[in-house]
């Protein structure tokens, strides 16, 4: 702030010197007007020194802004490196170059080629920042930033030209998003600490095929779109004939089921008929005084007796079918007693029988 200020007064004060100078060289030109020419000389020595103050002190002020850096020649030799204020140096023997030392954003755009020999127009935005201790080093090297600039938009071209013509353009529209930070480190490895700068990013900002090739692209993707939605369709019905075929399946097993417990029910119905009967026929038996012999087969809920009816001289058995049927038919009768008809040939009885033998009624002829 001080040195500021200290520069401001002397500037000021050479500017007022150099127009005092001017004036008091007008004020003697006047009151000499007309006088020797040694006043004349010394009028005219004294406009020329004002007047040479006034162009030679401006110019030789010099300001760094801030976020630049600049680099002193002295007769085309850099002698030193100024940092961001205001210097007085005399502009005929002192050159200030002035380099930003902010992040600089360079647009690149570039035509390149996919894998596959397809054009391509990329766009791209590279970020990088000069090193400040280095500013020398590229002053030599380079001369300034701008030559610098194109070495490192050269450097990223080629890396991002290399790095995009190992995919297929079908590739690279599918994995647009995921190739810059591989395109960002290429770029990032071949600059390195060769330049003197800092790299900071690169980002692939377009990709732009020829309408030709991208109107290809958009119909296969519409095929492929539909076939997918066509391989969905198939699934669907097929998920729904399996689905059809599992319900069918089961009402079937289900219906067999049905049909074999309804068998089932049958043929363990049958089987307490019969051995209904077969007890029946055996107490039957028992009181008509045949010998009956069992025998039991397993133990528990497993047991079963049978039975075996010992037939012995005449008797045959008859008996005791006779007798069932005389119990069936008490087991039908309603308590009415049998109907006399008489007739030419002697009377009919009418003898109730189970519905199931007839209409409800039978009869038998016998004379009178």
């Amino acid at each position: 702030m001080v040195f500021s200020v200290v520069t401001a007064i002397l500037f000021i004060a050479m500017i007022a010197v150099g127009v005092v100078i001017i004036v008091l060289n007008t004020f003697v030109r006047r009151r000499q007007n007309g006088g020797s020419k040694v006043a004349t000389g010394v009028s005219a020595g004294l406009a020329s020194a004002g007047l040479l103050l006034l162009i030679l002190i401006p110019g030789s002020f010099h300001t760094v802004d801030a976020g630049t850096v600049a680099v002193v020649k002295q007769m085309g030799v850099i002698s030193t490196i100024e940092s961001p204020g205001t210097y007085f140096d005399f502009w005929l023997t002192k050159n200030y170059e002035v380099y930003d030392a902010k992040v600089q954003q360079v647009e690149i755009k570039m035509n390149a080629y996919t894998a596959d020999s397809q054009s391509m127009e990329v766009s791209m935005a590279v970020q990088f920042q000069i090193r400040q201790e280095n500013v020398k080093d590229i002053a030599l090297n380079y001369g300034g930033l701008n030559a610098l600039t194109n070495k490192i938009v050269t450097v990223a071209e080629e890396r991002t030209k290399a790095t995009l013509s190992k995919y297929q353009a079908e590739k690279l529209i599918e994995q647009r998003n995921s190739i810059s930070p591989t395109v960002e480190k290429e770029i990032s490895e071949a600059i390195g600490d060769k330049y003197y700068v800092t790299f900071n990013s690169a980002v692939l900002t377009d990709i732009t095929f020829s309408d030709a090739f991208e109107a290809a692209v958009e119909a296969k993707m519409m095929a492929q779109q539909e076939k997918l939605q066509a391989q969905y369709e198939n699934e669907k019905k097929k998920e729904q004939a399996e689905t059809a075929l599992y319900v069918a399946e089961q009402e079937a097993k289900a219906l067999l089921a049905k049909a074999q417990a309804a068998a089932d029910a049958q043929v363990a119905e049958a089987a307490a008929a019969a051995r209904s009967i077969m007890l029946k026929t055996v107490e039957v038996a028992r009181m008509l005084g045949y010998t009956v012999n069992e025998t039991v087969e397993g133990e528990g809920e497993d047991k079963v007796v049978n039975y075996e009816i010992v037939y012995e001289g005449d008797r045959n058995g008859a008996d005791i079918a006779e007798y069932l049927k005389y119990v069936e038919y008490l087991a039908a009768w309603d308590g009415k007693l049998p109907q006399v008809v008489a007739g030419e040939n002697g009377f009919m009885i009418t003898v109730p029988t189970k519905p199931s033998e007839g209409n409800g009624s039978g009869s038998t002829d016998g004379n009178g």
